[in-house]
């Protein structure tokens, strides 16, 4: 048993930073890394030697799947009691805030693979294998998810997602 918590315990902070950023929602984030954890204390004689890190990613993702395919069959619903305060609040005024959303929002719009990949690669710091093992694809279809998210992450902060350059000035010809 103490064998387990030092070898989970080290993951926790990760397992949440990833599970907000699937779910967007702090509350939502928290009760999916605790039913992360209850199933790898349930279920750690069944893993694998070495890390555990790729595999409670893996249990992770795969209850956020599951989370995703519920709720798109069920839809949103929540009552004023359950409304996070930030629902009804203001944007903050401070620059650093609305740049750290506006990069959230960005990172919104990516596609659900390529964002998992780009989450799990550079804000997780696992290896090219371990993403692969943690979403169950191939290694060379992360690193084309990885490329592909990357660049469209860059397009939606320099503008230019749309096709046109944001800086450029369209010409009109005139008569």
């Amino acid at each position: 048993m103490s064998d387990m918590l030092r070898l989970v315990e080290p993951v926790i902070p990760a397992l949440r930073r990833y599970a907000r950023a699937l779910v967007r929602n702090r509350a939502a984030a928290d009760d999916l890394v605790q039913d992360c954890l209850e199933r790898a204390v349930s279920h750690w004689n069944q893993r694998r030697e070495g890390d555990p890190r790729p595999w409670l990613f893996t249990i992770l993702h795969n209850l956020a799947v599951n989370h995703f395919r519920r709720s798109s069959r069920q839809g949103k619903h929540i009552t004023i009691d359950e409304a996070n305060e930030d629902d009804f609040g203001q944007d903050a005024v401070q620059e650093q805030k609305l740049m750290y959303q506006d990069v959230l929002d960005k990172l919104a719009r990516l596609p659900e693979d390529q964002r998992a990949v780009l989450l799990l690669v550079a804000v997780e710091d696992l290896s090219y294998a371990d993403a692969a093992k943690v979403l169950d694809i191939p290694i060379g279809t992360v690193m084309s998810r990885l490329s592909r998210a990357r660049e469209k992450l860059q397009q939606e902060i320099e503008g230019t997602a749309d096709g046109s350059p944001k800086n450029v000035v369209q010409l009109r010809s005139m008569k």
